[in-house]
């Protein structure tokens, strides 16, 4: 048997070291969490997108007593750009989460169908999307989700 080394780049910055359309971006996404319903995890999230016509849509998780019917934020983001703007490719997506006690300290990464899902919109527009992941400590920069998700089903993978 043979091991594959699979490697992968992260940025970790402090937010004044984004650029400052960077920087609206998740203070967006931070303003997001207010929007949040989640009364059962009391995790807030926000997401914050920028798409290339410069149009910025927000998203925040909705949860629901039966949990598989709730949506995290970055989907909620997603979905509602792309029923919107369909031809509009998503450049960069910010990330921000609180709970009780305030923002979180450690940046928060997407679920797996959120990587999913922005694998898909990578896919479909033929371009890497930044991600920017807010934490009190710092900021992770990703610059495709495929750093995220580095085996990936696409659909090629259904060939």
């Amino acid at each position: 048997m043979k091991t594959i080394d699979i490697s992968i780049k992260i940025g970790y910055c402090q937010p004044d070291e984004l650029s400052e359309k960077e920087q609206h971006l998740v203070q967006t996404a931070i303003m997001a969490t207010e929007h949040s319903y989640s009364p059962y995890s009391h995790f807030a999230v926000g997401a914050a997108l920028l798409l290339e016509n410069g149009n910025e849509v927000m998203g925040a998780n909705q949860e629901n007593a039966a949990y598989p019917s709730g949506l995290c934020a970055e989907r909620s983001a997603i979905f509602a750009a792309q029923s919107q703007w369909p031809d509009q490719a998503i450049t960069t997506l910010a990330i921000a989460a609180r709970t009780g006690g305030g923002l979180v300290r450690e940046p928060i990464v997407p679920c797996g169908a959120c990587r999913q899902v922005i694998l898909e919109i990578e896919a479909r527009y033929k371009r890497p999307v930044r991600i920017l992941l807010h934490g009190t400590e710092g900021v992770y920069v990703i610059d495709t989700i495929k750093d995220l998700l580095p085996l990936q089903f696409t659909g090629d993978s259904m060939q």
